[in-house]
């Protein structure tokens, strides 16, 4: 059924888009189609990549991890949305004092973007307050601006509520519930596919965190540092399109997932849900042809998760296209295209409508 998204895939891998892909797209109940093409490193290492080889997920750790663990502790009583910071770090200055989580996890916190901790922070343990010391780019809730730094603080705190470091958090609750065996942060395995050259040791980044400032804080960060491979996000594709389920396992309540993937920010530069993007406006990652109701996420290093709910569809794409270099920007486009592809090849085969 997606012949033609796979031959697209395996064409843009031959012709330098990125350097290697695995895709996965299926339902709730299965997996309809795998592929792979390309190698681990250019360089060194031309083993080819499989289902079972790890990327760095980047910017999807938001929500594998850090979003998933926060809609935990709002389903056990312990975090609400309208929280600000002064309840987590009292003395706040005046100006974070009113930010709430669900502005950190909308992206409408006011935080910059991005700063390096490395250069701000004297040591790790200073992140949050390094954060909180920083000034804000506009005011709380004025505008959508997508901000690591918010997601970092917004780690901090789930660790100051779940008492134990984000990675046992997330592989906890997250993590062993669903069976995701070859996910989490720091892997040990030589399955991994390589990203960018460590610009102090000039060694390739393979097994990494490839984002400077989730390296910083020794690779464990609410807004980058897990790793996964094709196996895993299935699972975890298919838990979102089953209400928050999967195999008898209910990892999120129904009520939780419908509010991830609100609306909160309507009428402001972008539509997010807590912590996923959503399909309503222009410029999206997920392609012309989702449903209203679509959401996902992408991450830096070329990894993208799709959900569509009202087709019953996911699509994962897993490529370290900053390998060799992150000025590579053939995937932007092209992700597009293909999401495009298997979406009008999915609607033309009439199983959209049957679950």
């Amino acid at each position: 059924m997606f012949e033609r998204a796979v031959k697209k895939l395996e064409q843009a891998v031959a012709q330098g888009v990125c350097p290697s892909a695995a895709l996965a797209i299926g339902t709730g109940e299965e997996v309809l189609t795998e592929a792979c093409f390309g190698v681990h490193n250019l360089e060194r290492n031309p083993l080819p990549v499989t289902p079972d080889t790890l990327y760095d997920m980047a910017s999807i750790s938001k929500v594998l991890a850090t979003t998933m663990v926060a809609l935990r502790f709002m389903e056990d009583g312990l975090l609400r949305l309208d929280d600000n910071m002064d309840v987590f770090f009292p003395g706040v200055l005046p100006d974070k004092r009113d930010i709430t989580i669900r502005q950190l996890m909308t992206h409408t916190s006011g935080m910059a973007a991005h700063f390096l901790l490395s250069e701000e922070a004297s040591t790790p343990a200073r992140a949050a307050e390094t954060i909180l010391s920083h000034p804000l780019v506009c005011a709380p809730g004025e505008q959508v601006i997508y901000s690591c730094m918010g997601y970092i603080l917004l780690g901090k705190i789930l660790e100051k509520l779940g008492g134990a470091p984000l990675d046992q958090l997330a592989q906890k609750l997250v993590f062993a519930p669903l069976d995701m065996t070859h996910t989490g942060y720091c892997p040990q395995n030589d399955d991994v596919a390589s990203t960018e050259r460590n610009p102090y040791s000039g060694q390739w980044l393979s097994g990494v965190v490839h984002d400077e400032n989730a390296r910083f804080l020794g690779g464990v960060s609410g807004n980058a540092g897990v790793f996964s491979n094709l196996r895993d996000m299935e699972r975890f594709g298919r838990m979102l399109l089953n209400e928050g389920g999967l195999d008898g396992v209910q990892l999120l309540s129904p009520a939780a997932l419908q509010a991830a993937c609100r609306n909160y920010t309507a009428g402001l530069s972008e539509n997010r849900g807590l912590g996923f993007k959503l399909a309503l406006g222009s410029g999206n990652f997920m392609g012309d042809l989702v449903s209203p109701g679509a959401f996902g996420h992408t991450g830096f290093t070329g990894t993208s998760l799709l959900v569509d709910p009202e087709r019953n569809l996911f699509v994962v794409l897993l490529t370290n296209r900053v390998h060799p270099t992150r000025d590579n920007l053939q995937l932007i486009r092209f992700r597009g295209l293909l999401h495009n592809l298997i979406l009008s090849d999915w609607s033309r085969s009439g199983r959209e409508a049957g679950r």
